[in-house]
């Protein structure tokens, strides 16, 4: 047990929550939520991770692999893309998470679980983040931001528990790729997701391709924007980035940073 006055903490609010489900990606607040929940409840703690066209085939199988290792019942739960998030609201991740958690909730219930938890952070609440309200409304409990556990802190005690997620760079949903208004279709989430596995291969661990129809608008972390001064690479990613279905690919000068399409929402508020 990692001797920290804030982890102690965790351990004695997990325990007051009886038997649990965790919602699961496989991230890194989950993966310690979940390595946490384990210590302070035994097996009275299930992992239950969603799985839908917007959410990477790579990242379920990546969280099966640490459920596995971490010796915790797994349950998959297959998700459609609801008609009410069809062409992508600004409150898509109300909608969204609205819907997947009642499916989590209704599954714990009838599985005789007390609770759902899910990995929200400390700092999560700093962010435009529609989706915490829903959680608030199905009385899902968020054990890191009831205890203040920020991301710093979870990576630190993540590699002192010796979980191989410590230094994960956040990874959201592929709803998050597409612009507020366009209709989602399960072709745009496949091609998004195999440009980013083609850029995360050749080094590119913190990565977004952001779809606009048949253009690629590429994210890259700002330290590793100077690797693309390099004309032979930009025409090699180019002409990958074309194979997996796009016509254009376009590079992000900014580089990338969290819920860049929420920009457009503030611009919109300021008129």
């Amino acid at each position: 047990m990692i001797n920290n006055e804030k982890y102690k903490e965790l351990i004695k609010y997990l325990k007051s929550l009886g038997k649990v489900v965790l919602a699961f990606s496989g991230g890194v607040d989950s993966t310690f939520l979940l390595k946490a929940s384990k210590e302070a409840l035994g097996d009275n703690v299930k992992a239950v991770t969603i799985l839908s066209p917007y959410i990477p085939k790579w990242e379920i199988r990546e969280a099966e692999e640490l459920v596995k290792e971490l010796g915790v019942e797994h349950e998959i739960i297959k998700a459609p893309i609801i008609d009410s998030i069809k062409f992508n609201p600004e409150d898509r991740c109300y909608l969204c998470k609205t819907a997947v958690f009642s499916m989590i909730l209704d599954a714990a219930k009838r599985q005789g679980y007390d609770c759902v938890i899910d990995g929200t952070n400390f700092d999560d609440i700093k962010d435009y983040r529609p989706g915490l309200r829903a959680l608030k409304e199905l009385s899902v409990k968020s054990p890191l931001l009831e205890c203040k556990l920020t991301k710093a802190e979870i990576r630190t005690f993540s590699k002192e528990l010796g979980l191989k997620t410590w230094d994960k760079p956040p990874y959201a949903c592929l709803l998050t790729r597409i612009p507020y208004g366009n209709e989602l279709k399960v072709e745009d989430f496949e091609k998004i997701e195999r440009a980013e596995r083609y850029m995360m291969s050749i080094g590119f661990r913190a990565i977004r391709v952001r779809c606009h129809d048949d253009l690629a608008r590429i994210e890259v972390a700002r330290e590793d924007r100077s690797k693309l001064f390099n004309e032979e690479l930009l025409d090699t990613i180019s002409e990958n980035i074309k194979k997996c279905g796009f016509k254009y690919v376009s590079l992000d000068l900014q580089g990338y940073r969290v819920g860049s399409f929420n920009e457009t929402i503030a611009k919109i508020s300021d008129k």
